[in-house]
């Protein structure tokens, strides 16, 4: 038996059994996207793959009650621990009328549920990060016991957003959690053209807040960085930065070619650390997954699936007039 390191976190089994299965829902939810892309059914897909680990990791660290998140196009692990069903995902991918995020016009990542605390994001990478310091300001103001997570890619970090809401929330101490999922690459790009510095991380000193780099692929170890981050946000200590490093499985999207830029080794290479795989070793060395829950769960899971995307399939499309809705003002009656 390993060294039972959520024990040490405060996390119960039956917590980290729910992780692993937050985990491996988001998997399945994304593998059948790509599978429905590539034969014709639905027209876009940005993945999520190689970095559910930091997302659920990080979700489950937040008070779900309390807490807003400002997800960016990946998160999909995000917005299914803080209640966004396959079902929904799936209505948002088949662009029917029922999206809760975008109303069926097929805009994959631009995540948004209020009933869920989940903050719609924009198209031009970034704007959450503004937007997620703007609502730490109005919980303070208001004297509400609130954290604002934000997450964004490696290259949305030398975007002027990040620099402007970082620096603003390091002045004024706002309880906001700066996550950057680097996951290696923006689109075809390479960490190392991107940062003069050697982290992501190393950027929170400028802004007056402490900044971690942890590994993307251990939930576990994102919990904690997480945890601590919301604890010192809510006792008025203001932001923090952290660096998740992970890998990105496929390709940047649906409608990308990655073997123009990297090599087939270096994705396989990745491929062995995946945290489905990893952090599923874990829970059976620890004794909280055997073989036949491990197949209980993937039954459930696939079930769940399939069925959001039978539902899905067959959903309604929007009435085409309805492109016009929340574009003009609306009559409102006399005033």
């Amino acid at each position: 038996m390993v060294e039972n390191r959520h024990k040490g976190l405060g996390l119960s089994d039956e917590t980290v059994l729910d992780m692993y299965e937050k985990m491996l829902l988001s998997r399945r939810i994304d593998e059948r996207m790509w599978l429905l892309n590539r034969s014709g059914k639905i027209p876009f897909v940005i993945s999520c793959q190689g970095q559910e680990a930091a997302q659920v990791g990080a979700a489950f660290a937040l008070d779900k009650e309390k807490d807003y998140v400002l997800p960016y196009y990946r998160d999909v692990g995000v917005v299914v621990s803080f209640g966004m069903t396959a079902k929904e995902l799936m209505l948002s991918g088949f662009a029917k009328a029922e999206d809760p995020n975008s109303g069926g016009r097929q805009m994959p990542g631009h995540f948004g549920q209020r009933s869920n605390r989940i903050v719609t994001g924009s198209s031009p990478v970034t704007t959450q990060v503004p937007h997620a310091v703007g609502i730490a300001l109005a919980g303070k103001m208001e004297g509400k016991d609130l954290v604002t997570f934000v997450t964004f890619g490696e290259g949305s970090s030398n975007q002027g957003d990040f620099h402007e809401g970082a620096n603003f929330a390091g002045v004024h101490k706002l309880p906001v959690i700066f996550m950057c999922e680097n996951n290696k690459y923006a689109i075809s790009v390479p960490i190392e053209k991107q940062l003069a510095c050697e982290n992501v991380s190393d950027r929170a000193i400028g802004y007056g807040m402490p900044g971690y780099t942890v590994d993307g692929n251990d939930p576990l170890e994102v919990y904690k960085a997480v945890k601590e981050a919301a604890d010192r946000g809510r006792r008025g200590e203001g932001p923090t930065l952290i660096e998740t490093i992970s890998y990105r499985l496929t390709a940047h999207s649906s409608d990308d070619d990655d073997r123009i830029y990297r090599a087939p080794d270096e994705v396989a290479e990745a491929k062995t650390k995946d945290p489905i795989i990893t952090f599923g070793a874990y829970l059976k060395e620890t004794g909280v997954l055997n073989d036949e829950l491990e197949e209980q769960i993937n039954k459930k899971i696939m079930q769940i699936v399939n069925e959001a995307t039978d539902y899905a399939e067959n959903a309604p499309y929007a009435e085409p007039e309805h492109a016009l809705k929340y574009v003009y003002a609306e009559e409102q009656g006399e005033f």
